[in-house]
């Protein structure tokens, strides 16, 4: 394996093994503060048990994404040096935001999780407030940097190095700010369904539970509201791509050629030799529709670019169409979580929707995971695009295969131990838990 693609392959996976963990503590506190709100507003015991469950779960969450967090920061600057030479002047303001809102979100965790009964009712659902905000402002700032790597902005080269530094234009430029949006709501949707499918499979096992019965509904409505929202704010973002970084779009669409009045393809296989898809299915003019809103405006195709820029493009395209399709079954699925709670009031006597959202608990994790392949690959050769090659990026250390192995373990160990203990967490059954918040008229803020 050369030195590029064990660095590249040791970052892929430590990227998408913290990818959850990040998208989870962007989503878990908001349920968690709804949930306290509820139980304020209410006053049923139901929503407190709720939210200290949820609490107890963010945390576990909030201690391994803080761990891979840490071994992703070192990750940068000892595999890519010449990146982070590049980079570090114009967007080291985006990690050093995440770094402050890391913190403030460790501290107000932590009075969360041990403020109940130290502090007011209004001061403790304000700290599980800080926390969501905090950890939302984490992901929102990284995701700007990486937009920045797809659309750099905010200073000119002068004798082949960056100068004039403006790291707000930076962080405001072209993509990340939708890349932001498209990436809270994918991590609200995934999460959200996720929870409700484990108390969905709670719920068949033990029908008519209220706590799980509380729990679900929460977790459906945040992912489902996100569900809603994805694909629009996805058409948004894909229009954006054609605009700032055509090469892309083309191989997100599968557009070979440039064309007028394009087509909108399903499915199709790269065929390197024929430099064309193979099994490809075309909606007429759909895809210039939803781009210029003109059923016969042009599409930028891949061949007007130079070969050597071309990223793999069997890869980008799958992965695309694989986010795509789970986008859309998790729209379907909110609907029909639409219909059975307003329409028909079944939604927790529906075994058929329960055992879908079973189904669906993984759906919005592999989602997220094939979007970041696509937009990531997608840029290729380039890690800022018009600048720098990845290639050039990467450090001439040997030995990077062993890191691999190394981290490749360890990744497994540290998800095995987290679907251990959230196993436990979520499966105990309601007299341990009731033991837990025995004597919880006392136990009030």
């Amino acid at each position: 394996m050369s030195n590029l693609l064990a660095a590249r392959s040791l970052m892929a996976m430590s990227l998408g093994f913290h990818i959850i963990f990040a998208i989870i503590g962007m989503a878990m506190p908001l349920m968690m503060v709804i949930a306290e709100w509820r139980w304020l507003k209410t006053g049923d015991e139901v929503y407190l048990t709720i939210a200290k469950r949820w609490a107890k779960g963010t945390a576990i969450f909030f201690a391994v994404g803080a761990v891979t967090g840490t071994v992703l920061s070192f990750q940068l600057g000892l595999l890519w040096p010449k990146f982070m030479e590049f980079a570090g002047p114009i967007i080291g303001l985006a990690f050093s935001i995440e770094g402050f809102a890391f913190f403030t979100e460790a501290i107000f965790l932590g009075i969360y999780l041990y403020g109940w009964r130290k502090v007011s009712p209004h001061a403790h659902l304000a700290a599980g407030g800080v926390v969501a905000l905090s950890g939302i402002t984490s992901g929102v700032v990284v995701v700007l940097a990486n937009g920045w790597m797809n659309t750099p902005r905010g200073f000119t080269m002068i004798n082949g190095l960056p100068a004039n530094i403006d790291p707000i234009a930076a962080l405001l430029n072209p993509s990340g700010g939708l890349q932001a949006l498209h990436m809270i709501t994918a991590a609200f949707a995934a999460t959200g369904f996720a929870v409700a499918g484990i108390h969905a499979f709670l719920l068949l096992r033990h029908p008519g539970n209220a706590f799980h019965q509380g729990a679900l509904k929460i977790a459906l409505a945040v992912g489902c509201v996100s569900a809603l929202f994805q694909p629009l704010n996805g058409d948004f973002l894909a229009k954006q791509v054609a605009e700032y970084q055509p090469l892309k779009l083309a191989a997100f669409e599968g557009q070979v050629h440039t064309q007028k009045g394009a087509p909108f393809r399903l499915g199709g296989i790269w065929n390197s030799e024929k430099e064309a898809f193979d099994y490809i299915v075309e909606i007429p003019y759909a895809l210039s529709l939803m781009l210029h809103m003109d059923p016969h405006g042009e599409v930028i195709g891949i061949k007007e670019f130079a070969k050597e820029i071309w990223p793999p493009i069997g890869v980008v395209r799958t992965a695309f169409q694989i986010m795509v399709g789970i986008g859309f079954f998790m729209m379907g699925m909110a609907v029909w979580a639409a219909w059975l709670a307003f329409k028909t009031r079944t939604l927790f006597q529906s075994k058929l929707f329960l055992k879908a959202l079973v189904l669906s608990i993984p759906l919005g994790f592999i989602a997220t995971e094939v979007g970041w392949v696509a937009t990531e690959v997608g840029r290729q050769p380039w890690v800022v695009v018009g600048y720098l090659k990845t290639a050039q990026a990467v450090t001439p250390m040997p030995g990077i295969s062993v890191s691999l192995i190394f981290f490749a373990g360890l990744y497994a160990f540290l998800a095995a131990i987290v679907i251990w203990l959230m196993w436990r967490h979520v499966t105990a059954t309601p007299t341990q838990f009731e033991m837990q918040m025995k004597g919880s008229a006392h136990d009030r803020i």
